[in-house]
């Protein structure tokens, strides 16, 4: 073989190679789903779709044939304008968006604080959550047990069995301010996640919503800030409490989620001990500033 035909055939062979070998890069950073999404509007179902949507839509978390728990904050007797419990509006959405997805069943519960007849029906939860077509269920002791949750300072608690056992989870808690943690977002919307004599927990609070979230570690937190209780939380009772900040914040990183939550309150994440305690032990980001952050209006 002359030496210029074996260069040819080096170089053809090389292109071949090439061509059949996968790049190293097959999906730009750019066209990558957000860490975040932070979606504002003027409806609470149409920021809810928007933000799961950037980040990739449902399907990302919820799979065919999944039991999904959509577990809101229905802790207080309030009705939307109050802002103590998540807004209905965000509930349906989630709802409806897991059966788009596939999913076999969806619940939606919390262990309320006051009576949860009262809760479920007041917040407005129950009936949207009914009319998206969840099983609504309200807490009893029959569905909890004690469990092992291998925390950092919570050892063994009682767990709520219908939030632990779903295929997948979906924390929905509300922005609003809180008399003992300074503020109530998506870690300390756990407490809703277990039962037993809760009271007891605020000796260590901080720890405990961490040890929780770290237990539940839910695949997607959709953080509800239409409008946020900023004072005399976090059962407020006055809607001059609130404000409208027609906001939904969305991730992978509840740790994250909740440090952007802070800010709607003009706190630095670190500020809050659950937070600055959660990055140290490396269970998020709290600078979530420098994530990639969809944030638009729709």
């Amino acid at each position: 073989m002359k030496r210029r035909d074996f260069m040819r055939d080096l170089a053809l062979g090389g292109l071949a190679l090439s061509a059949a070998r996968p790049a190293a890069f097959s999906l730009p950073a750019a066209d990558a789903p957000p860490d975040l999404a932070w979606i504002e509007g003027e409806s609470p179902a149409a920021l809810t779709r928007a933000a799961v949507d950037a980040l990739g839509g449902m399907r990302s978390f919820v799979g065919r044939g999944d039991v999904v728990c959509v577990k809101p904050n229905i802790g207080w007797d309030r009705t939307p304008e109050m802002a103590a419990c998540t807004n209905p509006e965000v509930v349906r959405a989630l709802v409806e968006m897991s059966f788009e997805a596939g999913a076999k069943t969806v619940i939606v519960t919390d262990h309320s604080t006051n009576q949860a007849s009262r809760t479920f029906l007041r917040s407005g939860i129950q009936a949207a959550a009914k009319q998206a077509g969840a099983k609504v269920l309200l807490p009893s002791s029959f569905r909890m047990k004690k469990m092992s949750l291998k925390g950092e300072w919570f050892k063994e608690w009682e767990v709520f069995l219908d939030v632990h056992e779903a295929d997948k989870i979906i924390n929905v808690p509300i922005a609003k301010h809180h008399s003992l943690t300074r503020v109530t977002l998506g870690m300390k919307n756990w407490m809703g996640g277990i039962g037993g004599a809760r009271n007891q927990l605020h000796q260590r609070i901080h720890e405990a919503v961490i040890d929780l979230a770290r237990f539940f570690n839910p695949p997607l937190t959709v953080l509800d800030a239409w409008r946020v209780l900023v004072r005399n939380g976090p059962q407020g009772g006055r809607a001059s409490d609130t404000e409208l900040r027609k906001t939904v914040v969305a991730g992978r990183d509840w740790l994250a989620v909740d440090a952007a939550g802070a800010t709607f309150f003009g706190l630095k994440p670190a500020e809050l001990p659950f937070l600055a305690l959660a990055a140290e032990r490396k269970l998020g980001r709290l600078d979530w500033e420098k994530l990639r952050i969809e944030k638009r209006k729709v």
